[in-house]
């Protein structure tokens, strides 16, 4: 009987550590596939909706809308600062019915703009991988 029981505890014993060394090689290749799993920076998903509020029925007119809205504005807040020098009454004199060339002003601003920021998200990226 105190064979039977040694047999039993040696078998426990035996499950204990295969039990042991299965867990740490699932754990090893767990860490391997999430090495292989990362995401540079260019092969993020970019997605506008953290950015901008656009409603899921109507996300193709919303677009449209900021494409257009967006560059006049800038456009013509670049106008009134800089070229009218803040004056309301030199802004009057300039022709800002000229919707191609405010609109144009405006879309240089904001690709000038998004395109510094995407670089700072890129000097700021950091992808994880500790090699050290």
């Amino acid at each position: 009987m105190n064979e039977l029981m040694e047999d039993t505890l040696r078998k426990k014993r035996d499950m204990l550590y295969y039990n042991q060394l299965v867990r740490d090689e699932r754990k090893k290749s767990a860490k391997k596939k999430q090495k292989r799993q990362k995401v540079s920076f260019g092969d993020q998903k970019v997605d506008f909706r953290d950015f901008i509020y656009v409603p899921e029925e109507w996300a193709g007119l919303a677009y449209a809308v900021y494409t257009v809205i967006i560059p006049y504005i800038a456009g013509a807040v670049f106008l009134f600062l800089v070229i009218a020098g803040g004056n309301y009454e030199n802004f009057k004199l300039l022709d800002i019915n000229a919707f191609p060339i405010v609109w144009l002003i405006g879309y240089e601003i904001v690709a000038v703009a998004i395109l510094v920021w995407i670089l700072v998200l890129f000097l700021k990226y950091d992808d994880d991988e500790d090699d050290y």
